[in-house]
């Protein structure tokens, strides 16, 4: 799927949404190579898709899946301002903590908080051979790849609430659960979802209650709506989960593509790379 922005002041600022179709199993996101298991077939959907949009410029930014990377959410008594002297720090922490090579990953970050004697930090840790395969297909379908989020952090920069919220991202065989407070993180969780029919819905419907508990204890007051991103759109979604329960929050779509029903669920990734 790709957009664009309108570029032109008083302009329609909707968005038009192309996509191009994969064959099943082109893609199967994690932290090993290879991901793009149909290099091919991705290339031209890629370049089929953002030759739709008619951009000016050839430079893109690149929404991943969540399971590509690994995100935390780090404590430090102090960081350096300048990233040349942060980022040796960040790798030393994150050795203990990601199965990968850490010397050549893609690492970015964040200070979410900065106190006298803590900063917290976002940090993102991406393998460099799992970037290097994404970067490839988007240069081979004549395109520059610029910034790369993970579909989570992109669809959470759609998220309009001025309130605590509650975010699910169904995204592959994976779901991810965030909790922001404006632009504060608080929570971000990402399981890997099985592939059997009943074991996938009883592991969707726990990590929504979870995540519903964890927003209760943090916030002291249950979510008024659960924001949904992923196949299908809320309505599915919820139809999937919550077996009727007429006490359960409401799950709505994070970013509606009513002109697009056949999208139902899939707009959020790229409405909110395209608003940050």
């Amino acid at each position: 799927m790709s957009a664009r922005r309108p570029a032109a002041k008083g302009a329609d600022q909707s968005l038009q949404f192309h996509t191009a179709p994969l064959p099943p199993g082109a893609i199967a996101a994690g932290l090993k190579t290879p991901n793009c298991v149909q290099a091919a077939a991705l290339t031209e959907a890629v370049r089929s898709a953002l030759d739709q949009t008619e951009a000016r410029t050839r430079n893109v930014t690149v929404i991943v899946p969540d399971a590509t990377a690994r995100i935390f959410l780090l404590d430090f008594d102090s960081l350096p301002s300048r990233e040349r002297e942060a980022l040796p720090i960040l790798r030393f922490r994150l050795r203990k903590l990601v199965p990968f090579e850490v010397d050549d990953a893609a690492i970015s970050y964040q200070i979410l908080q900065q106190l006298p004697a803590q900063v917290r930090t976002l940090v993102v840790a991406m393998p460099g051979p799992v970037r290097a395969e994404y970067e490839s297909v988007i240069r081979a379908a004549g395109y520059e790849p610029g910034a790369m989020m993970t579909s989570t952090l992109a669809s959470l920069a759609a998220l309009q609430s001025t309130e605590p919220a509650l975010l699910v991202n169904r995204s592959g065989g994976s779901i991810t659960t965030a909790i922001a407070r404006q632009d504060e993180l608080l929570l971000h969780r990402t399981l890997e979802l099985p592939p059997q029919p009943d074991l996938l819905q009883e592991e969707l419907a726990q990590s929504v209650t979870v995540a519903v508990a964890y927003f209760e204890d943090t916030m002291q007051s249950i979510p008024t709506s659960v924001y949904y991103a992923g196949p299908g759109g809320a309505a599915s979604f919820a139809e999937l989960v919550q077996n009727g329960d007429p006490l359960a929050p409401r799950i709505r779509d994070l970013a509606p593509a009513p002109t697009h029903p056949q999208l139902a669920g899939l707009t959020a990734g790229v409405t909110g790379a395209l608003a940050s």
